[in-house]
């Protein structure tokens, strides 16, 4: 870790932290809470992903759209109109659109295998994000003079690493540049996330291998084809099942290449100096 002590960590000149969790646990809150303060720069995975590596196929999915309208298809071909995605740090909503839902096109699912094809877009997106981590902390040093950073990731950074390889590309490129912090959530807090979902789910991305698995598990215990699921039955029953899979994953990304705060301690956090006085504390427990 780049930094080994409380000692260290407090007496850093430059703070560089990257913090992982399931969605809804804190991750963007600390974010905004640091960059609010002026000395931080927040810099946002899933954002990146949206402008950067998938702006393009956003945008030109809500045209596709639009294109199926007669009125809006004319304004479209003649350049009278402009569609664009407004994705921003706290509306992602642009690009979950995007990633869709699988099963039945009445219930607005998308067939299997182009679901399957963004999903696969969107992990090679993700991943690249993760691995442009190191140019923005260059970048907000060099560009914008800014002390510290603190890198906000997805929930699924931890599909696309291989936790029982020392040398997986992705965490020994991102734990040689920032502190990884985890965020780690209660059995409640588990359950809390889960109800959220229910009421309103959401599009997600997952370890294709899981996803087919989940899939599958999913067609045979309701006896449905492929082309009826109902989009958001499917994702609400595949939701509980991908927090247990991806549970241990972020316990050994904690273990092997970072530090682990525990959720009740970030609800705390109301300032810069308990957030550097949270991580002190778990740097401490570490040892």
């Amino acid at each position: 870790m780049i930094y080994t002590s409380a000692s260290e960590w407090r007496n850093a000149p430059q703070k560089r932290v990257l913090l992982f969790a399931m969605s809804g646990l804190g991750k963007t809150y600390l974010s905004n809470m640091l960059r609010s303060t002026g000395d931080w720069f927040h810099y946002s995975i899933d954002y990146r992903i949206g402008t950067r590596y998938m702006g393009e196929l956003i945008a030109d999915n809500a045209k596709r759209e639009a294109m199926k309208v007669p009125f809006l298809r004319d304004l479209l071909r003649s350049d009278s109109i402009y569609i664009g995605s407004n994705i921003s740090f706290n509306d992602l909503r642009p690009m979950s659109s995007y990633l869709g839902k699988p099963g039945d096109p009445a219930f607005g699912g998308l067939p299997w295998d182009e679901y399957t094809r963004r999903q696969d877009q969107f992990q090679q997106a993700e991943i690249a994000a993760l691995h442009d981590t190191g140019h923005f902390i260059e970048r907000s040093s060099r560009l914008y003079q800014y002390p510290h950073f603190v890198c906000d990731t997805g929930g699924s950074i931890c599909e696309w690493v291989d936790v029982n390889d020392p040398d997986d590309p992705i965490m020994t490129d991102l734990a040689a540049k920032t502190l990884m912090v985890w965020i780690k959530g209660t059995d409640e807090h588990t359950a809390e996330l889960i109800r959220r979902f229910d009421r309103e789910p959401k599009p997600m991305s997952y370890d294709p291998a899981f996803l087919l698995a989940t899939w599958n598990a999913y067609l045979d215990e309701f006896n449905v084809a492929p082309d009826k699921v109902n989009p958001d039955d499917f994702i609400r029953w595949a939701f509980a099942k991908a927090l247990a899979h991806r549970q241990p994953r972020y316990q050994a990304m904690a273990d092997k290449w970072g530090i682990t705060v525990p959720q009740h301690a970030v609800e705390k956090v109301k300032d810069t100096e308990g957030f550097v006085g949270m991580i002190a504390d778990a740097l401490e427990m570490r040892g």
